[in-house]
């Protein structure tokens, strides 16, 4: 113990080191978790400034009643989108699905968009199954694409 005390400017610095990365540690636990809508949202915008463009088509268009929170859903099955709860007042708590396909070096994808909220910015109604469309997708993941975006439409 006199060894630790007599070396106190070797040890304080390494004490120092721990007080600091306990601190980052306990703010990083304690971060807020993000909605399932932004990181929806920063998915759009990525693909909208990366994106190539595409012609696809629009296979159909569906409106289903967004579970409630307190469902008993498994996490990542359908309906469970992490929409806002500024989103589901928006859509009268109906989420839409725009389905549609699109072919990228003769392999055919076939995907759907959550364009819940999207609607009335982008005039959803003029969408029709059987639609010709411009799809935007990821130039490294071609499955990653999009449709719709918070600034750009695909549809014609």
């Amino acid at each position: 113990m006199k060894s630790l005390l007599s070396n106190w400017s070797e040890v304080l610095p390494i004490a120092g080191l721990v007080v600091i990365a306990v601190i980052g540690i306990v703010v990083w636990l304690r971060r807020k978790p993000i909605e399932g809508s932004e990181i929806e949202r920063q998915r759009r915008a990525y693909l909208n400034k990366v994106g190539r463009i595409v012609e696809g088509q629009i296979l159909d268009i569906s409106e289903q009643p967004i579970p409630s929170k307190n469902s008993k859903r498994p996490p990542g099955s359908a309906g469970s989108n992490g929409t806002s709860s500024a989103t589901v007042a928006s859509s009268n708590g109906i989420q839409r699905l725009l389905y549609y396909t699109y072919s990228i070096s003769g392999v055919i994808y076939e995907t759907a968009q959550d364009v819940t909220g999207l609607e009335e910015r982008l005039h959803l109604k003029r969408a029709a199954v059987g639609q010709t469309a411009s799809v935007k997708y990821d130039p490294s993941n071609p499955s990653n694409s999009i449709l719709l975006a918070d600034d750009w439409s695909g549809l014609h």
